[in-house]
């Protein structure tokens, strides 16, 4: 059996630039193959006076680019110590990502829950529909200026205490909106969700964090499209259940504040129970790490670890500049979209409040779908920005095809296209977090996700503003059309990143390296009588752009 075909055979998804070399005399390489050979290494600690001469031009491998990159030293210290370092995968990791997608769902339920009912909102508190925007918008301007906060203390303290302020901060904001059912109570409402929207600066950056710190090479995208789906699904619920709940009933205003409290109180007792389950489940990072990206960070930043350095790093790089710009612009659009839903649908269907909310349940559940088949995608081809380019290209097809056919008088066709853009806009959303660890590693996720939901949130609040100003004087196809104009803005954005897999190649170094201690080849290790072929298997060292099809 030849070289190439034992990979094949004891690893089948093995990488391609596994090099094939013939080993020099047998009899004569004892002690220098006595060891595993790592190829990312120039040569081992102790086997630098046994070097082959005839190998020496192979083995001065230039140092790996991600070397210099890695907090202490990274590989080198690896090397030091002479083994890679453990990893495992714990099952709580299951229950840490349960956790945090249904309290993320609980505050994603509570931004929109004033939105799709609008005017039944506008009745009650006697308020106009601008007021009622900012619930909404709210959410978007407290992101902004807290983030910077949010994600040093995810960096300082760790995970657990960044999810425990989200969870609580969640839990107290609706137990104050139980306070708010009296229509002379509408700055009560406004305080309250004035504090779920600060529990969701602790919120919407740990979905890369939880699936980094917890989850293997493997699975890690799905992880982070499972945590993002989380978020959706609260949308979708928050679209679905205030209409049938709190049904229009400008006349009797007793009945609907009656409604208002079963739904607010009901929010409460869910945020209670999640906030003792946030206590209990999630914790800052397994014993071992889940993967080789993970075992070479330090456990807790250094002396000499800037959180100041880390933000102008990231703002250094061209990469990820463009695609802050880029998703900022089609997660802002997907905020102005749902916030204004309810106001499209009325003005082109006249007394459709519950199918509205049904419309943007079907948006959010398509988005959903396309959330998870894109994460899976990516753990399978690593293809980022291939992925993300398709998916944000067919996002504007989506959102041309729904602003020419809102108007067409056929509530079902409103079903499909709002369904078809939220299958792309929303399942971008893991994408562009998953995009971003990539090109930034090994500066941290939290710090990462926390720019990219910043820009979200500045591009959702100027969206929100001005779409809503033009859906209001001139219809919803200018102002639909305004975003598509941005989303086509997006596309060319997009295509100018350069992306290289930074996590991945660390991943795929460690990989190699097992590779090579499994399969090197030498004389005294085969039993007696058994002939070798003379080859021996050693790895190219190379920093790939993005893995291809």
């Amino acid at each position: 059996m030849v070289a190439g075909e034992l990979v094949q055979e004891l690893h089948p998804g093995a990488p391609d630039d596994i090099a094939v070399m013939k080993c020099p005399d047998p009899e004569g390489d004892t002690k220098r193959c006595a060891e595993p050979t790592y190829a990312a290494a120039a040569a081992t600690p102790g086997g630098a006076a046994d070097t082959d001469p005839a190998l020496e031009q192979e083995k001065e491998v230039p140092p790996d680019e991600r070397e210099a990159m890695l907090p202490n030293g990274g590989e080198k210290e690896e090397k030091k110590h002479g083994a890679r370092p453990e990893t495992k995968l714990y099952r709580l990791r299951f229950a840490v990502l349960a956790v945090f997608s249904l309290y993320s769902l609980v505050n994603a339920f509570q931004w929109i829950q004033y939105s799709i009912i609008t005017n039944v909102f506008m009745h009650y508190y006697g308020v106009t529909s601008d007021k009622v925007d900012w619930l909404s918008i709210v959410y978007m301007v407290a992101y902004v200026p807290l983030i910077f906060p949010a994600t040093w203390l995810l960096d300082r303290k760790g995970l657990r205490l960044t999810a425990l302020l989200g969870a609580g901060l969640n839990c107290a904001g609706a137990w104050m909106k139980c306070a708010s059912v009296s229509p002379e109570r509408f700055g009560v409402t406004v305080t309250a969700q004035v504090v779920c929207s600060v529990a969701q600066v602790f919120i919407l950056g740990l979905p890369s964090r939880v699936a980094s710190v917890w989850f293997g090479p493997q699975e890690v995208s799905t992880a982070c499209a499972v945590a993002v789906l989380g978020n959706q699904l609260g949308t979708a619920i928050g679209f679905l259940l205030p209409p049938v709940l709190i049904p229009n009933t400008p006349d009797n205003v007793e009945l609907t504040g009656h409604n208002i409290s079963i739904m607010f109180y009901g929010t409460a007792a869910v945020s209670t129970a999640l906030f003792f389950l946030t206590v209990l489940v999630i914790k800052d990072r397994p014993l071992l790490p889940p993967s080789h990206a993970q075992a070479v960070l330090p456990d807790t930043p250094g002396e000499d670890y800037s959180y100041k350095q880390s933000i102008v790093n990231l703002m250094k790089n061209k990469a990820f500049v463009l695609l802050l710009v880029s998703y900022g612009i089609m997660t802002g659009s997907f905020y102005s979209v749902s916030t204004l839903l309810n106001q499209m649908i009325m003005a082109c269907y006249e007394g459709q409040e519950l199918n509205a909310g049904r419309i943007g349940l079907t948006l959010v559940v398509a988005g959903m779908v396309g959330s998870i088949l894109c994460g899976l995608w990516l753990d399978h081809t690593k293809t980022y920005k291939m992925t993300t380019l398709i998916v944000y290209f067919l996002s504007f097809l989506g959102m041309i095809v729904f602003t020419f056919t809102l108007n067409l008088n056929n509530i079902l066709l409103v079903f499909f296209t709002a369904g078809a853009l939220g299958f792309f806009m929303t399942g971008y959303l893991p994408l562009g977090f998953e995009f971003g660890v990539e090109i930034t590693y090994p500066e941290s996720e939290g710090t990462s996700s926390g720019l990219l939901n910043a820009f979200a949130q500045i591009f959702g609040i100027v969206f929100t503003l001005i779409q809503g100003k033009l859906t209001t004087v001139h219809g919803p196809l200018i102002g639909n059309l305004f975003l598509c104009a941005w989303i086509f803005l997006g596309i060319l954005l997009t295509a100018l990143i350069k992306s290289e897999l930074k996590r991945h190649n660390v991943n795929m170094g460690a990989e190699k390296e097992r590779l090579q201690a499994l399969l090197t080849d030498c004389p005294e290790d085969r039993p007696p009588g058994e002939k070798t072929n003379g080859l021996k298997l050693q790895t190219s060292v190379s920093l790939s752009r993005e893995t291809s099809l």
